[in-house]
């Protein structure tokens, strides 16, 4: 048995464990081996799934999503890196009904409470942006990212789904919820279980409700081994040699 399938096979344990127990990783009940094979057809490169499934809708199913649930993707994104550990994320959530979501849902954009209203938590992003010292971290959003990265995977993990917002009123958010001086408020994020009906969108948004539209750039155009390049589908050495096959 090759390496590569043990790691597969000690997925797919998993993946009838959590089953079991009633928590869904997906939207197929699919074994991974075959998920893995129709994911990667188009890719040179083995991924993990999930990756790839995952996609920022604007519609979500009627589902709720629990507090416990909730506090699974906190959980993951608790455990990212961060610069010299300082850890600067900061999160404001609330579930759809209570004062908290209300208060997030005023401090959207106008072209974000046209649908966002639908998601059953919202969440405000935010970072401090001086270490401990009074420093300026310049790495802060970079660490936040990181963190919502884990929580964006978590999510898919479990089947839900989350949309990542710049259209946020950030003067607003800022002073709606007490943030200090030296704290920014980055970003909004819709989150809840895929599903909905697209129809339930304004007619210009449908469309891209389809995953199968999304597009990737190539590796190429976005790694170098060597020296920077702003030559489109060019590398430095050895241009398209080891490379996606699609974007």
């Amino acid at each position: 048995m090759t390496r590569v399938t043990e790691s597969v096979n000690i997925i797919a344990i998993r993946v009838t464990l959590i089953v079991g127990n009633k928590i869904f990783l997906s939207k197929t009940e699919k074994t991974m081996e075959d998920t893995i094979s129709k994911d990667h057809k188009d890719s040179k490169f083995q991924i993990l799934p999930s990756l790839k499934e995952r996609y920022s809708p604007r519609v979500f199913s009627e589902k709720p999503v629990s507090e416990v649930e909730l506090r699974s993707l906190f959980e993951a994104g608790r455990w990212a890196a961060s610069s010299y550990n300082r850890q600067p994320w900061r999160i404001i959530w609330g579930i759809k009904g209570s004062k908290t979501y209300d208060r997030i849902f005023d401090c959207l954009g106008e072209f974000n409470q046209s649908w966002a209203g639908n998601a059953p938590v919202l969440l405000i992003t935010a970072f401090k942006t001086k270490t401990d010292e009074g420093q300026e971290n310049f790495h802060a959003l970079h660490d936040l990212g990181l963190f919502m990265g884990n929580v964006t995977t978590q999510a898919q993990h479990l089947g839900i789904a989350l949309h990542h917002m710049a259209g946020v009123d950030f003067k607003k958010a800022k002073k709606e919820f007490k943030f200090p001086e030296e704290y920014h408020v980055a970003t909004a994020v819709a989150i809840g279980y895929y599903g909905g009906n697209p129809k339930d969108l304004p007619e210009e948004l449908r469309a891209q409700e389809d995953p199968e539209n999304r597009t990737r750039m190539m590796q190429r155009e976005f790694t170098f081994n060597g020296d920077y390049t702003n030559e489109p589908g060019l590398t430095s050495d050895n241009a398209g040699t080891l490379d996606n096959t699609t974007s």
